[in-house]
């Protein structure tokens, strides 16, 4: 049947079980807008107040539950506020495929209005990008976009499509899923992707298993890798029947428990001492979907040089990109542990883990009479949310504070900027997570700085009647950047005072949410309740000491276990 480009675009979203779009429409993409009015059974869309609130939302869906985020924007200024969104998705293999419109043929190329070259700007920041100029090969784009999204190592998409093919007519077939590699045009076009992860070899399966064989003080890292690959469970079986301490990255969070007792807590610039000083001594290291970033390895040079380092990981091109290592394996993680898993004994290593869980997994940070501290409010979170509750942070302390203080449970619990350090993103993912995951309680943990970045999304928390809690951790600065100030640069406190407005539960009022001001833990936990019990979202403002840190600390650049502070 013929139907129009915006129809075909509209018709493969439903082959690919979209059910959500976030977006912001504009002039180049009116003509898909005209066509959603006629699907409004089949699509919820959820009008955000920025296209990059669009972005972190669609991210923030994906992650919290495992399918493909989509979103729409306009030409120019829309398209490339998606660009912070989707370095994010990117840098933490997020899958989302955002759709945008750009100018009409005969305007391509003359710095028409609101013309930019969306493609040649996002190339480096995703899998694979496209430009549509024929309708006729806008359906196999589509799909093709999906695949890859959603396929390997997961990550962003962006397709462009010209206005002028979002009017034209095509023919159009529905197809499944499942018979997209079959499909004459379209498998040729797939054939150019491995959609399917590499197979693990078999031989560094049993050679692997032979070095755990001869290890006596074995080490995991469980990595981004295990949650996006849902390896949760087989991750747990494997640590366990290896006996083996596992350490946790800020993306691996959720990967295994935080409460099991295998866990040593987070590792890197601001890990627990168990597990830094773990990496260090151990003979065998075990690194799950981890790609050894900066904030890991800080000196790749000396990172567990005791060990013989393994790394397994879905991406070829991670592979003793940061770290040498002895030993790998290419692979989905849970293929490779399901592999692992029958090549091994149950194995014990009572005195190593003695040794290792000597040391604290966990900060002791002292509390303040009369004061509010980040664990009082932690803590409170914890003990008062459903166990399932899905927290979204920022990035800065108390991104920091949440996940040393939080135990993860699993998989798309923890929603966090982790490779790109947006701040400005959690409240976008919040209402990602919230519509995904609408029987799931959503918190959101922000910075007086990282909230202001993007707080305008409140209004769009407000009209849909998503009510998430925010927890807006308020010491009047930019806080790890201060926390720098005080240890490395001689206290020059440049720039980072937050000294100003506004008044956050006027600001949480004025958009119809509740507002609540609080400086002690008993105000606090009087404010979570009401938040708890109401119907809609809620701002809660808790004011914190200014040079509050977090702890530990090791410097950028430096050993892993030369802790700054303690």
């Amino acid at each position: 049947m013929q139907i129009t480009g915006a129809k075909i675009l509209l018709e493969c979203l439903k082959e690919q079980g979209v059910d959500v779009i976030f977006g912001y429409p504009g002039g180049t993409i009116l003509n898909v807008y005209d066509e959603l009015v006629n699907y409004a059974r089949d699509f919820r869309h959820i009008l955000t107040a920025h296209e990059q609130g669009a972005c972190h939302a669609a991210d923030g869906y994906a992650r919290a539950t495992g399918k493909v985020g989509v979103c729409f924007a306009t030409s120019g200024p829309g398209a490339t506020n998606l660009v912070t969104g989707i370095a994010t998705a990117y840098l933490d293999s997020s899958p989302i495929v955002c759709i945008t419109c750009n100018v009409s043929t005969p305007l391509l190329g003359k710095d028409s209005f609101q013309e930019v070259d969306i493609t040649g700007v996002t190339m480096p920041i995703t899998k694979c990008n496209y430009q549509v100029h024929d309708v006729n090969m806008l359906a196999d784009t589509v799909r093709e976009a999906f695949a890859i999204a959603r396929s390997g190592r997961p990550g962003p998409v962006l397709i462009d499509i010209l206005k002028n093919v979002t009017a034209e007519t095509a023919e159009y077939t529905p197809l499944e899923r499942s018979e997209h590699r079959q499909q004459g045009r379209l498998a040729r076009l797939m054939s150019r992707w491995d959609f399917k992860p590499p197979e693990p070899d078999m031989g560094d399966i049993r050679i692997l298993a032979d070095m755990i064989l001869a290890s006596e003080r074995p080490m995991l890292i469980c990595g981004g890798g295990v949650v996006r690959s849902r390896a949760h469970e087989i991750f747990r079986t494997v640590a366990h029947r290896i006996d083996a301490p596992v350490a946790v990255t800020v993306m691996g969070a959720g990967g295994i428990s935080g409460t099991d007792p295998l866990c040593t807590g987070m590792i890197g610039m601001h890990g627990s001492q168990a597990s830094n000083v773990a990496v260090d001594r151990c003979d065998l290291l075990i690194a799950v979907g981890c790609r050894f970033s900066d904030r890991v390895a800080l000196k790749p040079s000396t990172f567990a040089q005791n060990a013989k380092i393994v790394q397994i990981d879905i991406d070829r091109a991670e592979i003793n990109k940061n770290v040498e290592t002895d030993h790998h394996i290419v692979g989905d993680a849970r293929r490779v542990l399901e592999l692992l898993n029958d090549c091994l004994p149950l194995l014990h290593h009572e005195d190593w883990k003695a040794e290792v869980f000597s040391r604290p997994t966990e900060v002791q940070y002292d509390e303040h009479e009369g004061s509010l501290t980040p664990k009082q409010i932690l803590s409170t979170i914890a003990r008062l949310c459903p166990s399932d509750t899905i927290v979204s942070t920022d990035v800065g302390q108390h991104q920091m504070w949440a996940i040393q203080n939080f135990h993860f449970d699993y998989p798309g619990q923890l929603l966090t900027s982790g490779g790109f350090g947006t701040m400005g993103f959690s409240l976008g993912a919040s209402i990602g997570a919230a519509v995904g995951q609408p029987e799931k309680r959503v918190v959101h943990i922000t910075g007086d700085g990282g909230f202001r970045m993007n707080c305008n999304e409140l209004a769009t928390e407000q009209y849909y009647r998503l009510p998430i809690i925010t927890v807006l951790f308020n010491n009047g600065t930019l806080g790890m950047v201060r926390q720098w100030q005080h240890l490395i640069y001689h206290e020059h406190y440049s720039q980072t005072t937050l000294d100003r407005g506004p008044d956050f539960v006027k600001l949480a009022e004025a958009y119809g949410l509740n507002g609540f001001h609080v400086t002690d833990v008993n105000e606090f936990e009087a404010a979570l309740k009401a938040a708890l019990a109401s119907d809609r979202g809620s701002v809660i403002d808790c004011v914190i000491d200014i040079d509050e840190m977090v702890r530990p600390m090791v410097g950028g650049g430096s050993h892993i276990t030369d802790f700054m502070i303690n």
